[in-house]
């Protein structure tokens, strides 16, 4: 079993280190540190287990040194910045590990760009020598890119000429998207084993900075400095401690104190349970900084975050999730008032920012997400935002005399704290960015909206009576796991992103459809395919036929 949680020593694959507002993260790859037998991950050459690491490190960055403005991304070998994702890892990894592998990483790689853009907390590539493939990839994803000018190291995306496959998980996307390569210099880019080095990396866009390797790193702190100098992040401030996840894992599923995720394997469906805060929650900033990794909204986010990506790996054939919420309204209203007060404190902006990229996270999970608003469901403002993020949203429509009936209710965190992939909130993607039916519904935040007035409104899917909710949905459950999974992972990529792209809606779009379609192809992964064949010595024999 794949887990996601790590402690800084006992790191196999990354140093950290703070002196300052500067954070250095220095990556030196333990060659027999893979996370499963059968590869050496030479010239840092990473896998899972690396990521895995490198995404706790950003959070102890978040969380635990408030300080830090400018992270230094560098490498501890001689010559050799990354050579990317480990081919021999790729090549005998089924054909399910290697997407989840691909979209973990770019999800770490979102991150980076997500703290850039909400936080304040700045990335700089220290590219000290050759990086290739995924290794470029994770320096695109920071704000600027030094590469060492020494005649030999250069950046490249080699995958098409070496591995008939697509140029990684977002790399073609931010060449155009984020650093504006013009796409013919892109096309002769990503198609040379080779790369590109010196001035010419410069002058197409490839990186910021070329620099001689006698002052190279003096370049790169001077700049991580300047680039700290506008950062919102404090100059002083204590940090809060990651304390590890109290998670308990059986037959049934992961448990947490507020996240259950109960397994059904027979049928393919996971239970995802959230309940609301269960005792009152600090309101001023001295008594949240206090409460630190237990204060709900963190603490739920961390668990909820941990349960999708244990889902995601250990449960391929879990196919359905279902979303339920239980608890009391007030108590995620009245929290949610806080964090709309508080969100200027350093610690509370990065608190949405882990529900922001956990709920992106749910976003684009290759799952059916099915919203239950049932008797005891406290779907409001915050944990309403996983009922927006579901295909579908079921509400019990029942009577007073006959039972609990359950209500939804807005907040002002669903107008604007938590972003989709897509940049626009859900509710302003369920309703395409009408902003009069967005306005109608902020003057409802803080009301108690029943079943029947939220059908009204548009907020839920189906409203069922408590005659038909069981058979509505045994009988949702059991439509699902008879269609295709391949077709429904397409299906609900394209509708939950509709409108405008974005380059995370891209990158996650053509994860989905084209990195999945190549690494089934045999001219990638067939006996003769460039996958399977490299560092043979044989070369690959392609099927020229382009479908």
């Amino acid at each position: 079993m794949i887990t996601f949680d790590r402690l800084p020593n006992d790191y196999r694959h990354w140093q950290l280190s703070v002196d300052d507002d500067i954070a250095t993260l220095t990556l030196a790859v333990d060659e027999d540190g893979g996370l499963v037998p059968g590869y050496q991950l030479k010239l840092n050459s990473y896998d899972l287990g690396v990521d895995i690491e490198l995404n706790d490190a950003l959070q102890r960055i978040r969380f635990e040194y408030p300080t830090v403005r400018t992270v230094i991304v560098t490498s501890g070998l001689e010559k050799m910045f990354c050579a990317g994702a480990n081919i021999y890892m790729l090549g005998t990894s089924s054909h399910g590990w290697k997407v989840n592998f691909c979209k973990f990483t770019n999800e770490t790689r979102n991150g980076i760009e997500d703290s850039s853009r909400f936080s304040g907390i700045k990335f700089l590539a220290a590219c000290n020598g050759t990086t290739a493939g995924g290794g470029y990839e994770l320096a695109l994803a920071c704000d600027e890119i030094f590469l060492i000018d020494d005649r030999s190291s250069a950046v490249s995306l080699p995958e098409v000429p070496l591995l008939g496959v697509l140029p990684g998980t977002g790399g073609l996307t931010r060449l155009t998207d984020k650093r504006k390569v013009r796409h013919d210099l892109a096309d002769v880019f990503c198609t040379n084993p080779d790369g590109v080095r010196g001035r010419r990396a410069k002058k197409w866009r490839l990186v910021d900075e070329v620099v001689p390797r006698n002052n190279f790193d003096d370049r790169v702190k001077a700049r991580a400095k300047e680039l700290a100098a506008n950062s919102p992040r404090p100059e002083q401030a204590a940090g809060i401690e990651l304390t590890p996840l109290d998670r308990r894992i059986d037959e049934s599923g992961y448990h947490y104190r507020y996240v259950d995720a109960t397994l059904d394997d027979e049928v393919g469906v996971a239970t995802l349970t959230i309940s609301s805060p269960d005792a009152e929650q600090p309101e001023k900033l001295a008594d949240i900084h206090a409460a630190g990794a237990n204060w709900w909204p963190f603490a739920m986010a961390r668990e909820l975050d941990d349960a999708i990506l244990m889902l995601r790996t250990n449960n391929e054939e879990i196919g359905t999730f279902l979303l339920k919420t239980r608890g009391q309204i007030d108590a995620v209203l009245k929290t949610d008032a806080v964090l709309a007060e508080h969100q200027d404190d350093w610690f509370v902006r990065e608190v949405i920012g882990m529900l922001r990229r956990t709920l992106a996270r749910l976003d684009v999970s290759s799952r059916s997400l099915f919203a239950l608003i049932d008797e005891g469901a406290c779907f409001a403002g915050t944990l309403y935002e996983l009922a927006l993020a579901a295909d579908r949203i079921y509400m019990l429509d029942i009577a007073e005399e006959d039972g609990n009936p359950p209500h939804i209710a807005l907040s002002e965190m669903n107008f604007g704290a938590y972003e989709a992939v897509n940049g626009i909130t859900r509710l302003a993607r369920r309703f395409y960015e009408d902003e009069a039916a967005l306005n109608i519904l902020k003057q409802q935040t803080g009301i108690e909206i029943d079943a029947i007035e939220a059908e009204e409104k548009g907020l839920v899917t189906f409203i069922p009576d408590d005659i038909d909710w069981e058979d509505e949905i045994r009988l949702l459950i059991e439509e699902r796991s008879s269609l295709s999974p391949d077709a429904l992972t397409g299906l609900e990529a394209n509708l939950r992103f509709g409108g405008a792209e974005t380059p995370a809606t891209k990158i996650f779009g053509r994860l989905s459809a084209w990195q999945n379609w190549i690494f089934n192809r045999p001219n990638a992964v067939g006996e003769k395919g460039a996958l399977k064949l490299f560092g043979s010595g044989t070369k690959a024999e392609f099927d020229k036929r382009r479908v």
